[in-house]
């Protein structure tokens, strides 16, 4: 499965729309495109993750690392995920206590950080 990415920006926020596969073969080009968001001064990111299949470990550094740019530059980057399987893997690894995840994109944009 290929990996989409799409962003669009609405007010602070800058809203990257992830589909697919977040995988070793596949996380490079999410890390290029976080790279080039926050090098563009997008500092307030919210992830949609509502169209994930499948995240690994490689998957959430690349997260890690996008959270650790944004806050470099006191900026936000916040998770939206619906989806059991992968909200899973984010209480295993106690992730859930380093991003903010949300349900739904309004509620996402409703409450910045």
């Amino acid at each position: 499965m290929e990996l989409t990415l799409e962003h669009r920006t609405d007010g602070d926020h800058t809203i990257l729309d992830v589909g697919g596969e977040v995988d070793v073969y596949t996380a490079p080009k999410l890390r290029e495109k976080l790279v080039e968001l926050v090098g563009d001064g997008h500092y307030h990111l919210v992830i949609d993750m509502t169209k994930v299949e499948f995240l690994d470990s490689t998957g959430l550094g690349v997260l890690v690392g996008g959270l650790k740019r944004v806050r470099a530059n006191e900026g936000s980057l916040a998770l939206v995920c619906d989806q059991e399987r992968i909200l899973k893997i984010f209480r295993i690894t106690g992730l859930t206590k380093v991003f903010p995840i949300y349900d739904s994109l309004d509620e996402a944009m409703q409450h910045d950080e």
